[in-house]
């Protein structure tokens, strides 16, 4: 069986050389074909793991609290109260709240941040100090906010790395100069640690951190109480499921919302976040590459062809070799293991070239100030493979067939 196998990959390689022009052509449409799948299954592997950095990223059993609920009525949400900073010190209460270990309100606006002659618009996150550890954040320069500043409304900032960059022009001796937010003086006294894209053509990185007092005393006195988040922390990754009932029981008494009664607030939790997306971004993968396998498709169906010519070419052959005692086996085993040559290398030439393709988008992506990274993993490979290899014995199993039934005689007789 071995020595049969041996024969006919060394005629179909033999054959495939004399016919090198039809050949290379036949190839081209695997190849463009498994160059898409890999390509594509590789861009949406690397959305999917920059989405999942980022999210887990986001902190450490982390549980977010926002104003509105998509269940309720549309028209009921534009009465929807927004969280109060008394809110999130009533969540602080180790008594109702035992399964929560850190609470922090946050409000975020968008603001003008100058320095000399440069301005450069981003977000303000007002916080309190335990945001640091929420959010798993580090500086690599200076200090974060203390309670200090924050019972002094003191005016002083962390900035992340590239903000630092935009307005001084490197990421660190920037402690202690200051910058102006909104046209308020406020002292650099930290430098926060990168963190890299807050989605596609975002950062993290070039964020504005200041004390919740000092945003409600100068900068947005209009918001004074209110919050747009209320971030938490779990004691434990066990405890995120107590620790949102609990949430979610303080709020619903705080906000006088009757039994029964939808909640006007909605508890993200980091898991949830990372399932959302992790959903998202599989359904996309799939359907991209779906769409790519058409292409393969079509490469088969070229396959088809040329080997239903090479059949018709070869009849003579065919003939002659049946005459000569080869078998309906041999013949098929022959035209069969020609298609899947060509397919196999149409395939593998096609995993280099959707390699190429998917690192080539993440170089370009990159000039872009966008992280794209191109995963290609040896499940991808391997699906590209046996594919290829799966569409060549599909497509070449009927001119194989064909050839293995013609008669000796009529085959002999064919002009």
């Amino acid at each position: 069986m071995l020595s049969t196998l041996y024969l006919a990959i060394t005629e179909a390689l033999r054959s495939l050389a004399a016919n090198k022009l039809r050949s290379f052509l036949t190839i081209l449409g695997i190849v463009i074909g498994v160059a898409a799948v890999i390509a594509l299954l590789a861009l949406g592997r690397g959305a999917q793991k920059i989405i999942t950095e980022n999210i887990q990223g986001l902190g450490t059993n982390l549980i977010l609290v926002g104003p509105g609920n998509p269940q309720r009525d549309p028209a009921a949400q534009l009465n929807i109260p927004p969280l109060k900073l008394a809110d999130a010190y009533a969540l602080q209460d180790p008594q109702a709240a035992p399964s929560l270990q850190y609470v922090v309100p946050l409000l975020r606006r968008s603001v003008r941040v100058r320095y000399g002659d440069k301005t450069y618009t981003t977000l303000v996150f007002a916080v309190t100090p335990e945001y640091r550890i929420v959010r798993n954040y580090n500086v690599i320069e200076g200090t974060f906010l203390t309670e200090e500043h924050l019972l002094n409304r003191a005016s002083v900032a962390v900035i992340g790395p590239e903000l630092a960059k935009i307005l001084f022009g490197r990421d660190h001796d920037v402690v202690g100069t200051t910058i102006f937010i909104q046209g308020y003086p406020f002292r650099v006294i930290g430098v926060l640690e990168y963190k890299g894209a807050a989605g596609f053509g975002g950062t993290q990185d070039d964020r504005v951190v200041i004390p919740l007092t000092t945003a409600y005393a100068r900068l947005f006195p209009e918001d004074r109480g209110k919050v747009d988040v209320i971030m938490a922390s779990a004691v434990s990754p066990d405890r995120i499921d107590a620790a949102q009932e609990e949430i979610r029981q303080i709020l619903r008494v705080r906000r006088r919302l009757r039994p029964g009664e939808e909640d006007d607030f909605t508890i993200f939790t980091q898991q949830e976040f990372l399932q959302i997306f992790q959903v998202i971004t599989g359904v996309l993968t799939v359907f991209l590459g779906g769409i790519a396998a058409i292409s393969l498709l079509v490469g088969g169906i070229g396959i088809m062809n040329i080997m239903l010519v090479s059949v018709t070419e070869r009849t003579r052959e065919i003939g002659l070799r049946k005459a000569l005692g080869a078998r309906k086996r041999d013949i098929l085993i022959q035209f069969l293991v020609e298609a899947v040559t060509l397919s196999l290398v149409g395939g593998l030439l096609g995993i280099l070239l959707g390699w190429g393709i998917a690192r080539g988008v993440e170089l370009v992506a990159a000039r872009f100030d966008t992280t794209l990274p191109a995963v290609v993993d040896l499940q991808a490979i391997l699906l590209a493979t046996l594919f290829s290899a799966a569409v060549g014995i599909f497509f070449g199993f009927y001119p194989a067939n064909r050839a293995a039934n013609l008669e000796p005689v009529e085959a002999l007789r064919y002009e």
